[in-house]
């Protein structure tokens, strides 16, 4: 199901192209808008201890910076920003994997459903905000991430990114 069928009357935002395993270390990929133009780079850093990624604008300026947590029981991950940064990890709750992303300053968000295929939503208190799918492309390495209006793109692409890196990682 997209993520119009799922808005009950909201407006779908902006679409986002992503390549899978954008998370290796070393190598850079670019986020694309829905018309083909590079708006995000993510920039991983090959000379850090831990994983670490930067989001970077057109220009190169730094937009946020994606860090590994090396020292915890579950997987997690750090989003550091000026404005609304983040902790995104695995919920050990039930057979069905899940990811809960603490916003500091912010409202916390809930990711389901199969995130190996690249299929699944992110919520905040029960409404969907983010859909990401593989069905909208054919190429296989590429999915997709819409967001409603007036939501922190940013942000929402870092979680997208974090959860491929932690749902690819075994």
């Amino acid at each position: 199901m997209g993520l119009r069928d799922r808005l009950h009357g909201q407006e779908a935002g902006h679409r986002f192209v992503l390549r899978q395993k954008v998370m290796s270390i070393g190598d850079d990929s670019w986020i694309e808008d829905e018309a083909g133009d590079k708006v995000y780079k993510v920039n991983g850093k090959a000379l850090h201890v831990r994983r670490t990624l930067v989001l970077e604008d057109t220009t190169g300026a730094e937009v946020a910076k994606i860090q590994e947590r090396v020292v915890t029981v579950r997987d997690k991950m750090q989003i550091e920003r000026d404005v609304h940064s983040a902790t995104v990890h695995k919920a050990l709750v039930g057979i069905r994997e899940r990811y809960k992303i603490d916003v500091d300053g912010g409202d916390d968000l809930r990711a389901e459903g199969n995130f190996v295929d690249h299929e699944y939503h992110i919520d905040h208190d029960g409404h969907t905000v983010a859909t990401v799918s593989k069905k909208w492309f054919r190429a296989r390495d590429t999915y997709g991430i819409e967001l409603i209006d007036g939501q922190d793109d940013v942000l929402l692409l870092c979680v997208a990114v974090c959860i491929d890196a932690m749902a690819h990682d075994h």
